[in-house]
Order: structure tokens, then C-alpha cells, then sequence
């Protein structure tokens, strides 16, 4: 049997953090959706499934 390999599909997205244009990547062999910011250093990974947060950072807003 054959392995279908599952590509991720990048979208443009603003981002959350300064607006700038950023990606967002779905990841759907690992169920993960990892948006980022290459302006500001936005980074926010979650599970597809769930909503968790996995990892995140985000410069200039208070933890």
C-alpha cells in the first residue's frame, strides 16, 4: 500500500500582532498551524485539532 504524502498549504494572512502581511502554514500530517510574521517576529504554532497552543511568541505584547 501506498503512502499519500500530505502537502501543507501556506496562506496569506495579516498579522495579529502589527498587521503586516504574514503566512499562515497548515501542516496536516502533523496537525499543526503555525502563523508567522516575518516584521514583527510573530510566531503562534497550534494544534489543528484540538486549539491548543503548542508555541508562541509575540515581541511587544505583555505575557
Amino acid at each position: 500500500m501506498q503512502t499519500i504524502q500530505k502537502i501543507p498549504t501556506i496562506q496569506a494572512v495579516r498579522c495579529p500582532n502589527c498587521g503586516s502581511p504574514a503566512e499562515r502554514h497548515h501542516l496536516t500530517a502533523n496537525q499543526l498551524t503555525r502563523t508567522q510574521c516575518p516584521a514583527c517576529d510573530y510566531l503562534m504554532v497550534m494544534c489543528s485539532e484540538t486549539g491548543n497552543v503548542i508555541e508562541a511568541y509575540a515581541p511587544g505584547i505583555p505575557a
